[in-house]
């Protein structure tokens, strides 16, 4: 291959060039390209699935965690899910061009705002090949061209994703270079992607701390990110029981490698007794280790996988079948342990009290902040986005799951008839 920083340039170019065609692309041939793209996806399942199990018999060769694997595992249901997604995009409304707040000025010119692609996406990411499809789709729909760097354990995966939505581009009459996945897997790729401030408008990472952490330092284009998924469930003593167990059970088993996964939970003093001992059941069926406070420790004493909590346990993202447990004495106690702790993802309360559960939503800073429900639904897909090209907990421009909306912009524009400024 070239050298990597002429490839990485080159890249960019077209990206740019591709970047105007696409602001100009209609919403019909978008959604053509989408349908295209998701007709193919199906079409190739099987060609999908064996240069995944490429991908995953090198990951394990090479001592991939599990939690990894499971998210570069591409299963019948995540195929279906990637072509369901990008349908689910075309059927959604065309932010772009979109015209609101118009209003007429004193001096006769009316003023307002459109919504207008960001330009060029920068995607990073670890080993998810169905975020190749995501991002492709959403980019593709907000008017934006993207760069796709995946990681190296699913090369095989994205590479024959990126031809099929090359495929499902030409198909509609839009320019392949609108979504480029780069080919090469060495890093040098990425420090080049995240400082192309000539081509490249905004990074999105997506991956672990350490990536995350690295693009924070090195990085000179905008970044839409989450360092961490430090997740919260509160069982309230107002709380129905069905709903906390299935609720606190869901959040922690459902799977344990996503960002949404909860990593702490709060019960509330007056319910612990009677709500910790038949969750610690269902906990001990999928073998996950319980790091407790005292007081949780002191009722769920005898529970085979019990460990004392340090404050450590409070600000760690585990992604394993771990989970830290603290009985507090009320909301208030709640609300400021996970303020303190979280990292602004997502947080729950499971409660029947109204008034509660509204001061919970208005009084806990986070980007998704749920009544009565899992802590895995922060998710584009379950929030009907179609799906999301990553999750931000920074709160200017946006926060919580990243659809459409999310990667556009929206710009003044001025309507007059040949007023001047006196």
């Amino acid at each position: 291959m070239e050298n990597i920083d002429l490839y990485m340039n080159r890249i960019g170019q077209q990206a740019r060039a591709a970047s105007r065609a696409m602001a100009r692309a209609d919403t019909a041939a978008k959604n053509q390209a989408l349908l295209l793209i998701a007709a193919a996806i199906r079409r190739d399942a099987d060609a999908l699935r064996a240069a995944n199990a490429l991908d995953l018999e090198a990951a394990r060769a090479n001592g991939l965690a599990e939690a990894m694997l499971d998210r570069l595992t591409l299963s019948d249901k995540a195929i279906a899910t990637m072509a369901e997604g990008l349908e689910q995009i075309a059927s959604l409304p065309d932010p772009i061009g979109e015209i609101s707040n118009m209003k007429y000025r004193p001096t006769g010119i009316q003023v307002g705002q459109m919504r207008v692609p960001l330009g060029v996406i920068g995607i990073i990411y670890e080993a998810r090949p169905n975020v190749t499809v995501d991002a492709a789709g959403l980019c593709i729909k907000s008017g934006n061209a993207t760069i796709l760097r995946g990681g190296s354990e699913a090369i095989h995966c994205n590479q024959a994703l990126a031809k099929l939505v090359k495929e499902g581009l030409a198909g509609a009459g839009l320019p392949e270079q609108a979504v480029q996945v780069v080919e090469t897997t060495d890093r040098a790729a990425v420090g080049a992607l995240i400082t192309m401030q000539e081509y490249v408008d905004v990074i999105v990472p997506r991956g672990g701390k350490g990536l995350i952490e690295r693009l924070m330092k090195e990085a000179k284009v905008p970044m839409i990110k989450h360092l961490d998924g430090i997740c919260h469930v509160y069982i309230d003593d107002k709380a129905d029981t069905r709903k906390a167990l299935d609720v606190a059970f869901n959040a922690k088993c459902h799977r344990y490698g996503t960002c949404n996964t909860m990593e702490t939970l709060l019960v509330a003093r007056n319910i612990a007794a009677a709500i910790l001992p038949p969750l610690s059941e269902l906990y001990r069926v999928k073998e996950v280790e319980l790091r407790c406070d005292a007081e949780a420790a002191e009722i769920l004493a005898g529970y085979p996988l019990l460990k004392a909590a340090t404050e450590e346990d409070w600000d760690t993202e585990y992604l394993a079948p771990i989970l830290a447990v603290k009985v507090v004495a009320d909301m208030d106690e709640a609300i400021e342990h996970i303020n303190r702790h979280s990292s602004q993802h997502t947080e729950s309360i499971i409660t029947e009290d109204y008034t509660r559960a509204m001061r919970f939503l208005r009084e806990v800073d986070s980007a998704s902040v749920m009544v009565n429900a899992s802590t895995r639904f922060a998710d584009g897909f379950e929030y009907g986005l179609g799906a999301e090209i990553g999750i931000s907990n920074d709160k200017l421009h946006a926060r919580g799951p990243v659809g459409l909306e999310g990667l556009t912009s929206l710009k003044y524009i001025v309507l007059g008839n040949g007023q001047v400024r006196q």
